[in-house]
């Protein structure tokens, strides 16, 4: 999503890292090193290969004193990462599938204990585990491009890569709501939400990296030399109606409440939500709620891993993604309704 910066090489002298691949490539130049999700076809969603040569990138830069900073970005005009490779994903065995994830949150831990200064570069479409690898960063910018989202209940999945937990954090019942609706945030609100920390103009992310390039340590202050004050967040203005509905941990609570409020994106955000899959709703809403109890991002991934591997036994994750991304209609959920919820199978698929 760099202008300028996906069909040329990286400036000279760069020295490509030996676990570089060419869906994952990562190369240093100055004191940075940089790491550059290559499937832009795909949106940049990660496949375990992917996932592991990063882990065994940052590894490596961790230790290397030549490398004073990172930087993460995505190839492509569409965005930084999509997520994961959820159409390979669902197509796989469930032992497949735990590979993916049990990397996968490795590799979140490593991205926010990294002991450097991380840039993640958040422009264009940030999604469920592209918010993996950029909103647990040191150093997260967003733009006027950017569409950040937490949308696993639409597939009968839930918020995972600690999601829950940036989500959790976001003022009032901003999370609560877009975890239901499996909403979309602009830059403006990822700011707002604490998912980024400077909003930075798309045009001046190639002159931002090529500053990165000399930064050393000092990147932060450079991102923020860069950034501007981001428009209005439009979830601002939403957020006395949703601070008000969202309240409790009752999802048919919620529901009520908000086909009952005046505002009409109240209604409106009802009517998505019943669209969602019922069991992930309880599922995203609990995880939300103990992960704002404890907010320990080990204890946090913890309990997501416990959680994917109890969702993937269940119906609901592989009918998601057939009907959402293969077949295009509407998904026959398992149970249909809230009401055929049983909570105690909601503490035990998040282990609570």
């Amino acid at each position: 999503m760099l202008a300028g910066m996906n069909s040329s090489p990286a400036p000279a002298p760069v020295r490509t890292s030996t676990h570089a691949t060419e869906e994952l490539q990562a190369w240093t130049s100055g004191t940075l090193g940089t790491i550059r999700l290559n499937r832009p076809q795909a949106l940049n969603a990660m496949t375990l290969d992917m996932v592991q040569s990063m882990d065994r990138v940052l590894q490596d830069w961790e230790t290397n004193d030549a490398v004073q900073a990172v930087v993460l970005y995505g190839a492509g005009e569409r965005g930084l990462c999509a997520g994961g490779d959820i159409r390979a994903i669902a197509s796989g065995t469930d032992a497949e599938a735990m590979e993916f994830w049990t990397a996968e949150y490795a590799l979140n831990a490593r991205v926010a204990a990294f002991p450097k200064p991380y840039v993640a570069v958040m422009d264009g479409v940030v999604m469920g585990g592209g918010v993996g690898v950029s909103g647990h960063a040191g150093i997260r910018i967003a733009t006027e491009r950017t569409k950040a989202a937490m949308p696993e209940v639409r597939i009968g999945f839930s918020p995972d890569c600690a999601g829950s937990l940036l989500l959790a954090q976001a003022p009032g019942e901003l999370g609560t709501h877009l975890a239901l609706t499996a909403g979309t945030m602009t830059g403006a609100d990822a700011v707002l939400c604490g998912f980024a920390d400077f909003f930075v103009p798309s045009d001046s992310l190639p002159e931002l990296l090529a500053a990165l390039e000399s930064a050393g340590s000092g990147a932060s202050d450079v991102a923020a030399a860069f950034a501007v004050e981001p428009p209005a967040a439009p979830l601002a203005a939403e957020q006395d109606w949703i601070d008000e509905c969202y309240a409790g941990e009752d999802v048919a609570a919620i529901l009520r409440n908000l086909e009952r409020h005046p505002a009409p994106a109240a209604r409106d955000a009802a009517q998505a939500i019943r669209q969602m899959a019922p069991f992930s709703l309880c599922v995203a809403l609990a995880a939300l709620r103990a992960a704002a109890r404890e907010p320990a991002l080990a204890r946090v991934l913890q309990r997501d891993l416990v959680m994917a591997e109890r969702m993937i036994g269940r119906p609901d994750f592989r009918e998601g993604v057939r009907a959402r991304l293969l077949d295009r209609n509407q998904p026959q959920w398992n149970p249909a309704r809230l009401d055929g919820v049983d909570p105690r199978d909601v503490a035990w698929t998040l282990a609570l």
